[in-house]
């Protein structure tokens, strides 16, 4: 019986966490948000970067208080070229120690995705093996991480918070109430490297089967699973969560 409440009562716990972090700094500056976090969580935090369009914004914060704090990076198998040479040049600008590359199960590939095209027949299976149980493994170790999402960026984020529970543990999106001129500004103002892409219309970047320029006049995410139903990759869907209760 003991073993089966310890995941439940975690959760809750999590849960009751982020709702008092929710009320009591969710309000605060971005800056003071990630510094909070990393003293809070010191020792049990990431970073999970996708080093896309606007990731240097965060990684500069984080640099600027602990430049060994872990940076997850999914590498899918899928990513533009691009995005893997801007990866390695902004870790080497900001002075990141602790770039964490996960890659899917070689297993999983084999069994589920032999030939690399599952993304034309099945977008959520391919995501599932190449991105969500990625992430599920490389956070298992840690109490709390950091995104980069923001309300902007589509519908379905509009109501972000900067603390939310996830399963057993804290997600925090530090940067949820920022818009594109203060993304703009603040790379600008550090004279942050910017992913290549992004002059060529890639608002959100993702893996290159799968993502397009965004399409003028919509979200800064139309053009990722263009013509489809889908909207997210699932990293930061429920279906997450139950990978992560297990792993208390």
């Amino acid at each position: 019986m003991d073993a089966k409440r310890k995941p439940l009562e975690a959760e809750i716990e999590a849960l009751e966490e982020a709702v008092d972090l929710e009320a009591r700094f969710g309000h605060w500056k971005a800056e003071a948000l990630v510094e909070l976090s990393i003293r809070r969580f010191a020792g049990g935090i990431a970073a999970v970067s996708s080093f896309g369009a606007d990731s240097a914004v965060l990684l500069n914060m984080i640099a600027g208080i602990d430049r060994s704090l872990p940076v997850v990076f999914l590498e899918t198998g899928k990513h533009f070229g691009e995005t893997l040479d801007y990866r390695d040049r902004l870790v080497d600008d900001l002075g990141l120690t602790n770039l964490d590359i996960v890659r899917p199960l070689e297993s999983a590939l084999a069994e589920e995705d032999p030939d690399g095209f599952l993304y034309a027949s099945d977008a959520d299976a391919c995501c599932a093996i190449r991105k969500v149980e990625p992430m599920a493994r490389a956070v298992r170790a840690y109490r709390a991480w950091f995104t980069g999402r923001k309300r902007f960026q589509s519908d379905t984020r509009r109501a972000l918070p900067v603390f939310e529970a996830v399963g057993p543990r804290i997600r925090i999106n530090p940067l949820a109430a920022w818009g594109t001129a203060e993304l703009a500004g603040y790379m600008r103002q550090h004279d942050l490297r910017q992913n290549p892409l992004v002059a060529y219309g890639y608002l959100s970047i993702g893996c290159f089967p799968c993502t397009e320029p965004a399409r003028p006049g919509e979200d800064a995410r139309s053009g990722r699973w263009t013509g489809r139903a889908k909207t997210e990759c699932g990293i930061h869907l429920p279906g997450l969560e139950h990978s992560l209760a297990a792993a208390v």
